[in-house]
């Protein structure tokens, strides 16, 4: 059972920065795409960056230019920088490793970000 370990949320003012991370231990790490979603209270969870393991990135447009995903395959992790953090940020942020070819879909338990105004 691969249990990915988010780290990294807290309460933060507005305009400020936090950085999410996710390990993925028992993976191979490179063979995934890591992603990051939130989840808000009363409503869907949506994608708010992706990663292949080959670097290429995708961001949802509500975080274009603030917030960047990156990974450090040596290390089986996931990173995402969030900069210029606004209320509406404010969720529950879950990590994602995606394999189509084998059919593996793993998530993280989730970590609170919440950004007071």
């Amino acid at each position: 059972q691969v249990q990915l370990v988010e780290s990294g949320g807290g309460l933060v003012q507005y305009g400020g920065s936090l950085r999410l991370s996710c390990a993925a231990p028992g993976i191979i790490f490179s063979a995934y795409a890591m992603g990051w979603y939130r989840q808000a209270p009363g409503k869907q969870r949506e994608l708010v960056a992706g990663i292949t393991g080959g670097g290429i990135t995708d961001y949802a447009d509500s975080v274009k230019g603030r917030f960047t995903i990156s990974r450090d395959n040596a290390n089986n992790t996931v990173f995402l920088q969030m900069n210029s953090l606004k209320p509406e940020d404010t969720a529950v942020y879950y990590c994602n490793a995606r394999n189509l070819i084998l059919r593996h879909d793993y998530w993280g338990q989730g970590t609170q970000v919440t950004v007071s105004s």
